[in-house]
């Protein structure tokens, strides 16, 4: 069936009350700031600088007229050549306001099948990354590729696969193979600066640099030093800034040791220390931050005067470092900082576990020249050493461990929480097990604190923004489990709202789950007739498709059997009065109510006898013409009486109230 769904987006920023029953409203460390960009914003800004930035390589144009005439292309080509940015690229170019943005994990907890046609909906962007897929993970996509071709045709989505460099191809899918040659590195190379606004200038550096066969990250990389290089020498010309960049690359790990054996002073290594983690701060940071460091360690404090010890400048020298004309520090040489905490890290072990104590205090620092900025690059900083030496797993408990402090949690540490899991998430090498860490904590382990609105905002921005039927299942999760809050009912509700085909995999999910109160609530606030009743391009909606409408009566069957009428009149009242304004056309939400009310069992006239109550009390609230909720009521009757083979008498119903019965 060719669908074509309509897209829907809702972000209210407060709690809404959408039925009967108490409203929470938890007070205290808030994550959602208006003036901060979403992950996910922050995800498509990405992605528009990398349309900027790329320099189309030799395949492009093939690549994207087969996309347009098939919906489907297979990228091939040697590594570094820039064949996942241009698949990224070519899918924003075919983004048309319906469907979503995801990337196919067939591998990985929670996600379908290749050849499963649930995975695709109406106009959504599919990348299939396996470009570092071994040959057994290749041959079982290869497998499911012709029926996830049909999907996305049938679908009119667009799917863009990339395929591991020098392996086999099926003769079926040959057709649909571009080669991706890397483009000239020189062009990649001006293409960045230009970006940067930098000018370039013919220069032996650069063209020792080049002569090398490079993958683009690398140019890219080079580019963003000469920039930096620019940045912190001003007055210098291109040359100088070539041949900066060019020393920042080499391996500094024995200049760095000498440098620290030569420091054997515990306040100069924290000054140290302080300066590479907090790199560009303002010198009041610094001192104040290396204080912390020191106090952290439990160091001796030193009882000389202020007066009689050195002061800010003479320490900074000695390590070296200088504070600019904006009063910010820095080391004088490019990319000293990395090396300096890359050395302390590998040589110091027992200094790691106090570092994530001393930056947990430091963000939460009230001096105004800690800015969200400088917060974020410390916490970066951070997990960028235990990903780097492959302690994903330590990062994600620190994050746990900064949300579930004993006393009331900062903002500010749950941003560097929610940091913390970002940058383990976005991690080529680590993503993979930090979404998995981060369900079992969503569906398995007892959340202590403030971990749980950590989470919720990692799925809804973080996870969601490539990954979205993954964040699903994880803030289903979180919402059947939370208490005293609708944070991950919210945004559960929020996220459904792109894409009809996550409501879909909603319903299907909670249609086969024990329905539990939580689940209820989760189900009401998920069947919202408004995008079931929407059209698709080809006139049919989510309501008459089999699965959908299968689902739905299941999950208001144990609406009726197991919640009350007072807690379910709300949500059947929404229902009646989209019926009401849609005319004939509302005729299945009727049906499907009804057809829930005769599953019912020994319940069943009680179901009946009160669905009939919403529809009198609905008339009284009804947002259109009296007239049209009439007829509305009239014709529930009408089909619950032939539900029960009475034929069509409303009178027996007319005064029925809830808890009556159903002729």
């Amino acid at each position: 069936m060719n669908e074509h769904i309509s897209t829907r987006v809702d972000s209210p920023h407060a709690p809404v009350h959408a039925g009967s029953g108490d409203l929470y409203v938890t007070m205290g460390a808030q994550l959602q700031d208006p003036d901060r960009p979403t992950f996910r914003r922050l995800a498509d800004d990405h992605l528009g600088w990398l349309r900027k930035v790329l320099v189309a390589p030799a395949g492009m144009g093939a690549a994207r007229h087969m996309l347009t005439d098939t919906g489907t292309v297979i990228l091939d080509g040697p590594p570094g050549s820039g064949r996942t940015s241009v698949s990224r690229v070519l899918l924003r170019e075919y983004d048309q306001g319906t469907g979503v943005f995801h990337e196919l994990l067939p591998d990985e907890q929670d996600e379908l099948s290749l050849s499963n046609p649930a995975l695709v909906g109406t106009g959504d962007q599919l990348l299939l990354d396996l470009s570092a897929a071994t040959a057994v993970q290749w041959a079982a996509a290869r497998a499911d590729l012709s029926a996830l071709r049909k999907a996305v045709h049938e679908q009119h989505a667009h799917l863009v696969v990339v395929m591991p460099y020098g392996h086999p191809l099926d003769p079926d899918l040959q057709h649909y193979r571009i080669n991706i040659d890397p483009p000239d590195g020189l062009e990649v190379f001006r293409r960045h600066l230009r970006f940067h606004g930098v000018a370039y200038e013919p220069d032996p550096t650069v063209t020792a640099f080049l002569a090398e066969s490079r993958p683009m990250r690398e140019i890219a990389d080079f580019a963003d030093l000469v920039r930096r290089a620019r940045e912190a020498a001003a007055g210098e010309g291109f040359a100088q800034w070539c041949t900066t960049a060019r020393k920042a690359r080499d391996d500094r790990r024995a200049e760095t040791a000498r440098l620290v054996a030569e420091l054997r002073e515990g306040p100069q290594r924290a000054l140290l220390i302080t300066v590479a983690m907090l790199h560009g701060a303002h010198a009041d940071v610094i001192h104040r931050a290396a204080q912390l460091l020191l106090l952290t360690l439990k160091f001796p404090p030193d009882e000389q005067s202020v007066l009689e010890g050195k002061d800010l400048a003479e320490r900074l020298a000695e390590i070296p470092a200088g504070t600019g004309p904006d009063g910010h520090v820095r080391f004088t040489e490019l990319d000293y900082d990395a090396a300096v905490r890359a050395h302390f890290w590998d040589h110091m072990p027992d200094l790691r576990q106090p570092m994530g104590t001393w930056v947990a205090h430091t963000v939460e620092s009230d001096d105004p020249n800690v800015t969200r900025a400088l917060r974020d690059s410390l916490v970066a900083r951070l997990a960028e050493q235990y990903l780097r030496t492959g302690r994903g797993e330590r990062l994600a408990s620190l994050a746990e461990d900064w949300s579930t402090t004993t006393r009331t949690t900062s903002q500010a540490r749950l941003e560097a929480a929610v940091h913390a899991l970002t940058c383990g998430l976005n991690d080529p090498a680590h993503g993979r097990n930090f979404r998995h860490w981060i369900y079992l904590w969503c569906a398995q382990r007892q959340l202590r604190g403030e971990f749980a609105q950590v989470l919720v905002q990692v799925c809804a921005d973080v996870i969601a923004a490539s990954h979205p039927d993954q964040a699903l299942f994880r803030l289903y999760h979180l919402a059947r489990r939370e208490q005293g809050t609708t944070r991950a009912l919210q945004a559960l509700c929020d996220l459904v709202a792109t894409s009809s085909r996550l409501r879909r995999r909603l319903l299907d999910r909670l249609a086969r789950s024990p329905f539990s109160a939580a689940e209820l609530r989760i189900f009401l606030s998920a069947c919202d007739p408004v995008p079931l009743t929407a059209p698709h391009d080809n006139g049919s909606t989510l309501i008459e498709e089999n699965g959908a409408r299968e689902s739905l009566t299941i999950g208001w069957r144990a609406v009726l059997n197991d919640l009350s009428h007072a807690e379910w009149h709300s949500y059947a009242e929404r229902w009646l009065h989209s019926a009401a304004e849609l005319g004939h056309r509302g005729d299945p939400l009727l049906d499907l109510l009804v057809a829930a009310a005769d599953r019912c069992g020994g319940h069943r006239g009680t179901a009946f006898a009160e669905l009939y109550a919403s529809a009198r009390a609905a008339e009284r609230a009804a947002p259109h013409s009296a007239a049209r909720a009439t007829a509305t009521t009239d014709l529930l009757l009408q089909k619950i009486s032939t539900a029960q083979d009475l034929g069509p008498s409303a009178a027996p119903l007319s005064t029925a109230s809830p808890g009556g019965t159903a002729p």
